[in-house]
């Protein structure tokens, strides 16, 4: 059995699903959250709906039993929840949706794994370009990804001399799924946003997984807010 572990929520697609298979590549035990089990060989599933508030109570027993002799845990919170909507017209169905995926569920999660993570554990969030800047029409998406770099600096605070390190990746515009999804798979729209980054392409999910990767592996970076977006055009 793998000495070191990683959880991470939503890795079914796109960067979840780089990241995992990168993790077990490196010698970690990997197990999943999400609603959907990714199509990955070595890799632990246990169906969890993050958008319900009381999703850790169906979770917790099967997580601890599949952590069992390990202490040396990377969490990464890659789980997210993007919607098309506006300052405006925002519901709070949605605000509350997003807050809840995004920000009250990787709480959550921590507090389930707190107990079971000993020195040289990990907390890494990913967060966005939408992290620290906003564009018009996602405004519950803008909204809960500066809140998650919140609670990246409180964790950093909270969790002093435990020596459990965080950090917040915020990734620029990348080829998932969800952007495809986002942009109505319009190939026009993404030939833009690659024509505002410097290297003029998107970046790729296993780009993201080694930033997270470095992340996981090195307390150095405790407290800090890493962007990986191939430097994007200012105007």
């Amino acid at each position: 059995m793998a000495n070191k572990a990683l959880v991470i929520t939503g890795a079914s697609r796109g960067i979840g699903a780089a990241t995992a298979a990168l993790f077990r590549d490196q010698g970690y035990r990997v197990i999943n959250l999400s609603r959907r089990e990714p199509g990955i060989e070595g890799i632990s599933h246990i169906t969890a709906d993050l958008k319900q508030l009381d999703w850790p109570a169906s979770v917790s027993a099967t997580l601890t039993e599949q952590l069992a002799g390990i202490n040396c845990i990377s969490v990464i919170h890659n789980a997210g929840l993007l919607l098309k909507d506006s300052v405006e017209s925002v519901s709070a169905e949605d605000l509350h949706a997003a807050m809840q995926v995004n920000v009250i569920a990787p709480a959550q999660l921590n507090q389930l794994l707190f107990p079971l993570m000993g020195a040289g554990s990990s907390i890494t969030y990913v967060g966005s370009t939408l992290s620290e800047k906003a564009v018009a029409g996602s405004c519950s998406y803008v909204t809960s990804k500066h809140a998650v770099i919140g609670l990246m600096r409180a964790s950093c605070q909270d969790l002093a001399g435990k020596q459990i390190h965080t950090s917040c990746v915020c990734p620029g515009f990348t080829e998932t799924e969800m952007l495809n999804d986002h942009v109505g798979g319009s190939q026009e729209i993404l030939d833009s946003i690659a024509s505002g980054v410097t290297f003029n392409r998107l970046i790729t999910p296993m780009e993201i997984a080694k930033t997270l990767l470095f992340s996981a592996e090195n307390p150095v970076v405790n407290g800090s807010v890493m962007h990986a977006n191939l430097g994007q055009i200012e105007h």
